[in-house]
């Protein structure tokens, strides 16, 4: 007999998480919950370093390799995502960032032309920031400290950290001891999703206190194919269970898909809901002509800044055996030290251009060499610092699309980043910046050296070479079935998250955003989640 939930989630990250363990303990619905990748629970992944050792090869990631960057002389870079239960709230390095309140009334704007609509101003998103918080330090309007998400400060701040906030400060930038309160530009310390050292994923925060509700049923290693679509209607899905079987499953309620920007776009355009040429070209039946599935992705772009110490200063060397030794035993013991720490301490957001207009400009502060496949051959292992620039509200749009019919085929994604010259533009700017940081007190001291970009040349024409050699994902990819008001051509759902055409179907994950926010996805795509259980117990 074919298996009948009330609702079907399609896919097991941020957004999936929250959603399907909402609907099934306070909307009472039985709910079965489909993730392709493996359970998150393992020793790495929940402490804060973890993140380091699985980022570079692990069956917990899933690697989407771009197709040739002309624009970057022909670049090739990988977009990894999580491919585990909770998603990128499982491997990511658990910085909680919301972005800024205009990013939300931005929404809001772009969505006012829908019938039947639901606002996302940062007034109607802020209680779902709320309620999802157990903040360790804050509270009021801002913050909320009973929700099941652990916020809390760093269990662990390296003194390079502490220097680069002050050399920061020094350039004339304020301490913001709130990036996620009413403003965000500053220097400053982040918030983590974890407590005592421990990470706090979608999947602990909210699966795990399910596990026993009879409501919620969560399968694992199976993939979907496709989503069953009837007179108009999703009436289930078709998916791949870990065994190689091939399994139907219908809804009686709502399909609801969550599986990311580079995936949700790849299964609707595999159920004949996408556009219509690019289907056809594939041999896929078009159920609903959408042109805007699988365009319009938007992605973080970052580039790093990296610089040799002139001491024993930030956290150990590759391989220093006792010092890592010494660390593990005080976390196992203690749950205290620099294990407590995922490395990203400190950040900045600021605009080099224009210092009281909003921010243009993300940084993460690391106090490590931070080598990668593009920086082994081009820095010494040692002490150092490392700092990424990111262009928070990037111009550039790329786009995924289908490689073939064959379900396990990796979708084509070409992100384009710092496609658009003003991105380009941005970029330099914080990379001039924080390069001028380096060369401040108290950071200057205690700097042999930088390694990347040549210190030689700075020249704009050099700083341009190296920002397309190292330009890569801030592991942000968003907005590939969009959200947009009634009579937009290129818009995939109304406001209540529904897919045009087609009715019982919803996107809910980051693929849903008219517009990125500024700063990392891994808390907005989470309240996603919060506010489409919501929109589904209500309808």
């Amino acid at each position: 007999m074919t298996e009948t939930f009330d609702h079907i989630v399609v896919g097991g990250g941020s957004a999936g998480c929250v959603a399907a363990a909402r609907l099934a303990s306070d909307g009472g619905a039985r709910v079965l919950l489909l993730e392709a990748g493996y359970s998150n629970r393992h020793p790495l992944l929940d402490m804060p370093p973890g993140i380091f050792k699985m980022i570079n090869g692990s069956k917990y990631m899933r690697y989407h390799r771009t197709t040739p960057q002309d624009h970057l002389d022909g670049r090739v870079h990988e977009i990894p995502q999580g491919h585990v239960l909770g998603g990128g709230s499982s491997v990511n390095a658990q910085v909680y960032m919301r972005g800024r309140p205009a990013d939300y009334d931005e929404w809001d704007d772009i969505l006012r032309g829908n019938n039947d609509r639901v606002g996302w101003g940062w007034d109607d998103v802020l209680s779902h920031f709320v309620r999802m918080e157990s903040n360790n330090r804050l509270n009021g309007a801002y913050h909320g400290t009973k929700g099941p998400m652990l916020v809390s400060d760093p269990g662990h701040i390296d003194q390079f950290s502490r220097w680069f906030v002050q050399a920061v400060q020094t350039m004339g930038e304020p301490f913001n001891s709130d990036f996620n309160g009413p403003s965000q530009r500053g220097v400053g310390f982040y918030q983590f999703m974890n407590r005592h050292g421990k990470r706090s994923s979608a999947a602990y925060a909210y699966v795990a206190p399910q596990e026993s509700n009879p409501n919620l049923t969560v399968r694992l290693r199976c993939e979907v194919q496709k989503i069953l679509v009837e007179n108009g209607q999703a009436v289930g899905v078709v998916y791949k269970d870990k065994r190689g079987n091939i399994r139907q499953v219908r809804s009686d309620g709502e399909v609801i898909v969550s599986s990311g920007a580079l995936v949700t776009p790849k299964v609707l355009m595999l159920s004949g809901i996408g556009p219509a040429a690019h289907l056809a070209e594939h041999g896929i039946d078009c159920k609903v002509d959408l042109p805007g599935v699988g365009q319009n992705l938007i992605d973080h772009p970052e580039v790093p800044i990296t610089a040799l110490a002139n001491g024993r200063y930030g956290y150990y060397k590759q391989g220093e055996g006792w010092r890592m030794l010494k660390n593990g035993i005080q976390f196992k013991l203690f749950g205290s030290g620099p294990v407590t720490s995922a490395g990203v301490e400190a950040g900045a957001f600021v605009n080099p251009e224009q210092p009281d207009a909003p921010p243009t400009i993300q940084a993460f502060c690391v106090p490590i060499v931070y080598l990668d496949r593009d920086t082994l051959d081009l820095v010494e292992d040692g002490y150092g610092l490392t700092v990424t620039t990111v262009v928070i509200k990037p111009r550039s749009r790329g786009e995924v699309r289908l490689a073939s019919a064959d379900p396990s085929a990796m979708p084509v994604v070409s992100p384009n980043l710092l496609k658009d010259p003003d991105d380009m533009n941005d970029m330099i700017a914080g990379q001039r910046f924080f390069l001028r940081a380096f060369a401040t007190h108290p950071l200057a001291e205690r700097l042999e050296r930088v390694a990347i970009p040549a210190p030689e040349d700075l020249s704009e024409a050099a700083l341009r070479a190296h920002c397309k050699r190292f330009v890569k994902t801030n592991y942000h990819p968003a907005s590939t079935a969009r959200m947009g008001a009634d009579g937009d051509p290129m818009a995939v759902l109304d406001s209540r998250m529904r897919v045009r055409g087609v009715d019982k179907l919803r996107v809910c994950d980051m693929s849903a955003v008219p517009n990125i926010n500024a700063g990392n996805t891994n808390a907005p795509a989470m309240m996603l989640g919060d506010r489409c259980a919501d929109l589904v117990m209500d309808a």
